[in-house]
């Protein structure tokens, strides 16, 4: 099946772009003129437009297919510190005046914001790399349907104890977006997204258990051996019957990657704009203080191309740029939109939109190397509920993994609950390993923690 991950899109194929970008540009302009016409003293407009597809497969049969062609255009007017916003999915002339009319009364009637208004032009981007983001590929029902089938095939083939399928998925997506405003910044690019996941049901004498796998990418290319996905998902879903619970402990813990990426989410989370001024961050006013052990390093890289998160400009027109978040274990930097710094007394970091490509860098051990480091202690593989205090950092959430002794897993586990607080949990980081997931918008291998408490029997 790999030459159909190969092939490129034309203009005859499901992923050609029903607007072109001189007509998205246009529209832009129009609108930003139609603003300024109505007396505001800045305007800022986003049109974009999509394609794609979504299908879904189970038990060889066809669940759901869906195709989506989606337009916006958005309008956000300052009529000096008094900001209004009003979109539209209708790109007719007279709906966008509607959209702009709506827009400029609504900041009429808006109380003034000191902190309200555009990025100081000094920030904006005015020239930029291509970043490799526009894949398009030539998936249509037909091909999508034969893939599908072959991934979950594949995984009902590889043990026989695999007995169902809660389905197989193939999800593509083209879309282009165009951002302008009254000080002269005009721009705009085409991304794509492509995904495979497959999850499956396996039994034994003592149950069921489910679990999946996955692939995505900016290029169809980038998703390797589809059926591997269908291996893969039936791997993990029988190495997981025969799980049994644990009793209450202290141990180590280690994070697979894509768990560990929860964890990370919640530090960036924290150094947001809203969370600082809000006052809702467990890391408040942390900028200049150690957050993790001296050795971890933390970056922002939206400027990688073909990665998930990347971007030449945030969702102000501000440029993006690489830096550190996290050096030698301390905290560099917040991540701010140009409200969010206003209101902080400083400088946009053109995170308008959120941070990009959170990369952890990770250390010299690999998954094998981590899991004789920790010796014993829980391998946890999957994270149940939100149970996250943002504002405090206490930590409980449901958990399932394995259990390792001597740097060997011994035997599944369920119905567990690991317990902490993120402060403490980040500073007492040991290890984080080479296996780095890149399929989202924060990169890191497995996090190995020292200690925390696992709730069970």
């Amino acid at each position: 099946m790999s030459e159909v991950l190969q092939t490129p899109a034309t203009a005859d194929e499901p992923q050609a772009l029903s607007h072109d970008p001189d007509s998205l540009r246009a529209r832009v302009q129009q609108a930003l003129d139609a603003a300024r016409a109505r007396g505001a003293s800045d305007a800022q407009a986003v049109v974009s437009h999509s394609v794609g597809l979504q299908l879904d497969v189970r038990k060889g049969e066809i669940e759901t297919l869906e195709y989506e062609r989606d337009q916006s255009l958005s309008l956000i007017a300052y009529f000096g510190q008094s900001k209004g916003a009003a979109s539209t999915t209708d790109f007719g002339e007279q709906a966008l005046l509607d959209t702009v009319e709506a827009a400029c009364r609504i900041a009429r009637h808006t109380e003034p914001d000191p902190c309200a208004g555009m990025p100081d032009p000094a920030f904006k981007a005015d020239t930029w790399d291509d970043l490799d983001l526009d894949h398009p590929w030539a998936c249509d029902a037909t091909a999508a349907a034969e893939l599908a089938r072959a991934i979950e095939a594949a995984g009902f083939a590889t043990d026989s104890r695999i007995e169902n399928s809660d389905g197989t998925s193939v999800g593509t997506q083209r879309s282009i977006a165009f951002l302008g405003d009254s000080q002269g910044f005009m721009g705009g690019y085409c991304s794509t997204r492509h995904s495979l996941s497959c999850a499956l049901v396996a039994r034994d004498a003592k149950g069921m258990q489910r679990d999946h796998a996955y692939r995505v990418a900016r290029a169809a290319s980038d998703l390797e051996d589809p059926e591997a996905i269908g291996r893969e998902a039936a791997e993990r879903t029988v190495r997981r019957l025969g799980g049994r619970k644990l009793s209450t402990r202290s141990c180590a813990v280690l994070f697979a990657p894509e768990m560990a990426r929860t964890l990370i989410g919640s530090f960036t989370r924290a150094i947001s704009g809203p969370a600082q001024y809000r006052e809702s961050s467990f890391l408040l006013n942390a900028v200049g203080e150690p957050v993790f052990p001296a050795w971890m390093q933390i970056e922002e890289c939206p400027l990688t191309p073909r990665a998930l998160g990347s971007a030449p400009f945030d969702g102000e027109g501000v440029r993006t740029r690489n830096r550190p978040l996290i050096a030698d274990g301390v905290l560099q930097s917040y991540t701010l939109d140009s409200y969010a710094a206003r209101r902080l007394g400083l400088e946009t970091t053109g995170n308008a939109g959120g941070a990009r490509n959170v990369t952890v860098a990770p250390g010299n051990k690999d998954f094998q190397a981590l899991l004789r480091e920790m010796g014993t202690g829980l391998l946890v593989t999957e994270l149940i509920g939100q149970g996250v205090n943002q504002v405090t950092g206490d930590y409980s959430r449901g958990a399932a993994g394995f259990w390792v002794e001597n740097g060997e897993i011994q035997y599944p586990v369920e119905e567990v609950t690991i317990a902490g607080n993120l402060k403490d949990m980040f500073r007492s980081i040991v290890a984080v390993g080479t296996d780095v997931d890149r399929r989202g918008n924060i990169r890191t291998g497995s996090i190995l923690v020292e200690a925390m408490t696992v709730a069970g029997e």
